[in-house]
């Protein structure tokens, strides 16, 4: 099998949305969207300016709520930011079974996984409990934890110190570009996930379809 890229696999990082999780599906939107009494654009505005904030951990999930129905100019409560949390974790636990599948095969043969995830602190707490089986990854790297956020370098070192495997070793799978180039730049060997079709061809491209098999 020819191979020039990779010489060993010790350990694969996973980012979690859209990768471990699928796509968000319009009508889980829409109810996240009916929470706040909100149109699609301007709530999606609203919803993306301060998320980064809420990954970094600078916002508490209950901030983050409250800044964006402020920017929307609704009115909120206790009840409502639990609405909205909830109706949030619902847009993002919509797992990919491939993805989830094959990581739960990599954990049963000894290869060591992880995640590292841009991620607020109440999503935090909705995904893991949706998903009990992350719980066997061998590591976690969140980024509200740390104040850092991909494709920041320091959160790569994290994720590699938890891991403890050598970083060119570690295969990472994400879906966003900057984050693929800034693992590389760390030293790890990364794949970009934009549908499980071509990301099987990248691994076969790569030499790696035999991870793929465990």
């Amino acid at each position: 099998m020819a191979n020039e890229f990779v010489s060993k696999i010790s350990a694969v990082l996973f980012d979690y949305g859209m990768v471990l999780s699928k796509v968000p599906e319009p009508m889980n939107w829409r109810l996240l969207e009916q929470v706040l009494d909100a149109d699609e654009e301007a709530f999606q505005t609203a919803y993306w300016k301060y998320r980064d904030a809420y990954d970094r951990g600078t916002l508490s999930a209950t901030m983050y709520w409250e800044v964006v129905a402020r920017e929307l100019g609704k009115p909120i409560n206790a009840a409502v930011v639990q609405a909205l949390i909830d109706a949030d974790t619902i847009v993002w636990t919509q797992p990919n079974l491939v993805m989830m599948e094959w990581a739960a095969g990599l954990n049963s043969a000894g290869i060591k996984t992880g995640i590292l995830s841009n991620i607020g602190d109440a999503m935090e707490v909705g995904v893991l409990a949706r998903f009990p089986v992350l719980a066997k990854f061998t590591h976690h790297t969140f980024s509200h934890r740390l104040g850092i956020a991909k494709p920041d370098a320091a959160i790569y070192g994290h994720a590699v110190k938890g891991l403890g495997v050598p970083v060119g070793e570690i295969l990472f799978v994400d879906d966003r570009e900057e984050n693929i180039v800034a693992a590389r730049t760390a030293g790890m060997i990364a794949v970009q996930y934009t549908g499980h079709k071509t990301f099987v061809e990248e691994m076969q491209r790569m030499g790696l379809e035999w991870l793929l098999k465990v």
